[in-house]
């Protein structure tokens, strides 16, 4: 058995590189903290997905003409429902296993989104989008972009009251965009809103064009994830230049495989105990009603809320009439946000000093203006979310709407500003615990007398990973560049100013001269450390 094993794979080497990719690609060292499971979690859940995706399709039909329902689902038997409505019913109540697959499916989606905002957010507060990883950072935007489309499709596909009410709202934004919004609408939904175009195209773009697209995307980003390394977090042995880990084979290829079946594990425990999205309750979709308390899944809560906070606001312009109460907060909104996070790592570059590669993980402490501006973010996130269950909240809370209303508008503001300010002091407060750690040592909880007549902790000197971790950090220094005194015209002045406010705040640690040589050679650039010393050089 063994020679015939070989034989195959020789046979396969000459006609494929297998060895070559084998031993190039299955000794990739990953490292092994937690934080970077979060992107794995995201990939297995996507997997999940296609999987009960694919199972569904074989019964879903996205059919928009009407019949009376003849069903086993006996309190909605005559009711005349869509064949797309029908065909989830016959899902959840004839085919065998089917409710399960629904639930699996809906909880991944969520899972799924959950997990690409995660990762995201570890990437952004780590530092890990900077230079070589732009792009990928990129990718990983649009990837999210994607993701809350596909969404959105498979959410609107069974045609329930709910889901209908979402497509409404959606179309009401569409026909907010000055000027082309009713002709948009009418392309997209094939005429007058509901049409019987809509679920038939959303249904070929949640299974074909936008899964396409996602596994494209992913494609390229593992690629790339492979090319160019992982971060990793600074200890003993780990430099700007190297990546320590576990390879590829056998160990996390171990692990990694243990954590898909978590996941669907997870995922399938979550369906069998949480019921979610019942359509039968919600009825079929009528475009003269409107369901109760209706909100959509949280990676589009914001939106919701969004649209709730803004106040009434319309102008009239040359025959054209602009809702700007819809056009703003549905429309302009999730331009700025995406606009924003594609241009983040942008901005940082331009501010920072020198530009060189890194490869180390920022510890969130130790950039508190990045991390402050994050908090910011996720805060005003976080209100809109609230502010999309406003009516819930009141109902349930027995607190007057128009309260919830002008609360949430004061904290859309307030609250990002707090959290920034928090933040950034409390940054700059570890910074400081770290200072006096890294002088007077670890506390040991014992308690001794001083000669004095007071009381003082005892304390012993740090482990090395850990005073390893604290002294190296990769802080670049203020621009100054453009500014020097002779010259005439001082150029660079916004772009300088910007990076004093975003680097100058910080903790000095007590770093001796050796230490500090030490941390260089550290987070030295590996383009330099490839560089012939030109001083040595020019003596030889």
């Amino acid at each position: 058995m063994a020679e015939r094993g070989e034989r195959l794979v020789s046979v396969l080497d000459r006609r494929l590189p297998v060895r070559q990719l084998a031993k190039e690609y299955l000794r990739k060292a990953f490292p092994d903290h937690w934080s970077f499971l979060l992107g794995e979690i995201a990939l297995y859940s996507l997997l999940v997905l296609v999987v009960t995706g694919v199972y569904l399709t074989a019964f879903f039909h996205p059919g928009m003409t009407e019949q009376p329902y003849t069903g086993s689902y006996l309190p909605l038997r005559g009711v005349l429902t869509t064949e797309a409505y029908a065909s989830v019913l016959h899902i959840s109540f004839d085919v065998r296993g089917g409710l399960m697959l629904r639930q699996i499916h809906h909880w991944g989606a969520l899972v799924f989104l959950a997990a690409i905002g995660c990762h995201l957010l570890r990437i952004f507060f780590t530092g890990a989008f900077r230079r070589p990883r732009e792009a990928n950072w990129m990718i990983g935007v649009t990837m999210f972009m994607l993701a809350l489309l596909e969404g959105f499709c498979g959410y609107s596909l069974p045609d329930d009251l709910l889901s209908g009410t979402g497509l409404r709202t959606a179309q009401g934004v569409v026909l907010s965009i000055p000027v082309i919004g009713t002709y948009l609408s009418f392309f997209i939904f094939g005429g007058q809103f509901p049409g019987h175009e809509i679920i038939p195209r959303m249904y070929i773009a949640h299974v074909l064009l936008v899964p396409a697209l996602l596994l494209f995307l992913v494609q390229i980003h593992l690629t790339l994830v492979v090319q160019l390394k992982h971060t990793q977090w600074a200890g003993p042995g780990r430099t700007n230049r190297n990546a320590v880990g576990k390879p590829v084979f056998p160990q996390y290829a171990a692990k990694s495989i243990g954590l898909l079946f978590a996941v669907g594990g997870v995922l399938a425990l979550l369906a069998a105990l949480f019921q979610i999205n019942p359509v039968w309750e919600f009825g079929p979709y009528r475009p003269d009603q409107a369901s109760l308390d209706s909100q959509p899944d949280w990676y589009v809560g914001y939106l919701e809320g969004a649209l709730r906070l803004m106040p009434a606001w319309e102008t009239n312009f040359a025959g054209h009439t602009i809702a700007w109460d819809v056009f703003l907060p549905g429309v302009m909104l999730p331009i700025v946000l995406f606009g924003v996070l594609y241009g983040y790592p942008v901005f940082e570059r331009w501010i920072t000093f020198p530009n060189r590669e890194r490869h180390l993980c920022d510890r969130p402490r130790n950039q508190p203006t990045r991390t402050a501006l994050g908090v910011a973010g996720v805060t005003f996130y976080v209100v809109l979310l609230l502010a999309g269950g406003q009516d819930v909240l009141a109902y349930v809370f027995d607190v007057p709407l128009e309260f919830l209303t002008y609360s949430f508008r004061t904290l859309l503001f307030v609250g990002p500003l707090f959290g920034y300010w928090v933040t950034r002091r409390l940054c700059l407060a570890l910074q400081a615990a770290d200072r006096r750690r890294l002088g007077e040592g670890a506390g040991t909880g014992d308690v001794r007398l001083t000669g004095a007549g007071g009381y003082r902790e005892g304390r012993v000197a740090l482990p090395r990973e850990e005073a390893y971790r604290i002294l190296v950090q990769d802080r670049p220094l203020p621009r100054a560049r453009g500014t020097e005194a002779w010259r005439l015209f001082h150029r660079h002045r916004v772009r300088n100013r910007l990076s004093a406010w975003y680097f100058r705040d910080r903790v000095e640690l007590p770093v001796a001269p050796g230490q500090a040589e030490a941390v260089r050679a550290v987070i030295e650039d590996p383009e330099e450390a490839e560089k012939p010393d030109s001083a040595a050089a020019m003596r030889s």
